[in-house]
């Protein structure tokens, strides 16, 4: 077996990478703690939507990201109640996130839209699989209404002196359907880092670019927020 001598500097060399190795992974670990977590949903098509704008936007707004300190999950849900009340829940054991945020498409909506709280019950729309909500309810024995942490307020206004074209409003009707219902049922799980916004339909008058821009200014106007709690 050869034997290696290895001289005072080779040894002090060694030395000095194994130094800068640890630190160097000692810094990855911190970034990575201090790395917040944020989910973002879209809904799949219904109705006269085709191709749903909610989804377009939150792919978009993958494409150009919330930071690097910020890993961002995307997921697409179906219209439909049952999914809605498994998928969500999971989303949040799974990731344990600092923020949730699920975007739906409204066809009366001209800007992006805020909504400051959900409904519980008089979910008696059908959804794409012909269903309604199980007794018209999304979580039994739950509050009526559940008004989110978040400030939508604040938020609106720090969105509205950035340079975005979309411009954000505030409202207090998700619409008893999946996007009131998806909201409520985040709420119940943590109602100060749940979120829900309405986007208008794709170039009415928004393009996809610039509703995705408007969603990252939102997302982070909201993580300042619960940072500063």
């Amino acid at each position: 077996m050869m034997c290696i001598v290895l001289t005072t500097a080779q040894k002090r060399a060694i030395g000095i990478l194994r130094i800068k190795f640890s630190s160097q992974i000692k810094i990855c670990i911190k970034l990575r703690m201090n790395k917040k977590t944020v989910i973002v949903t879209g809904f799949g098509p219904f109705g006269s939507h085709a191709v749903n704008a909610s989804w377009e936007c939150v792919k978009q707004l993958k494409k150009i990201g919330l930071g690097d300190d910020i890993d961002l999950f995307i997921y697409e849900i179906p219209v439909e109640y049952s999914t809605v009340k498994k998928q969500v829940p999971e989303l949040w054991n799974n990731h344990k996130p600092d923020l949730v945020v699920h975007v739906g498409v409204s066809g009366v909506a001209k800007e992006i839209t805020l909504e400051q709280k959900a409904h519980n019950k008089g979910y008696n729309r059908k959804d794409v699989q012909n269903c309604i909500a199980d007794d018209e309810c999304c979580v039994q024995g739950g509050d009526e209404c559940i008004t989110a942490g978040l400030n939508m307020e604040i938020v609106c206004n720090k969105v509205n002196v950035t340079n975005c074209k979309a411009k954000t409003v505030i409202s207090h009707d998700a619409g008893r359907y999946l996007c009131d219902f998806s909201y409520y049922t985040s709420l119940h799980i943590n109602k100060d880092r749940s979120a829900f916004i309405h986007v208008p339909p794709l170039d009415q008058p928004y393009s996809v670019e610039e509703l995705a821009e408007g969603l990252r200014e939102t997302l982070l106007a909201m993580l300042n927020q619960i940072q500063g709690h």
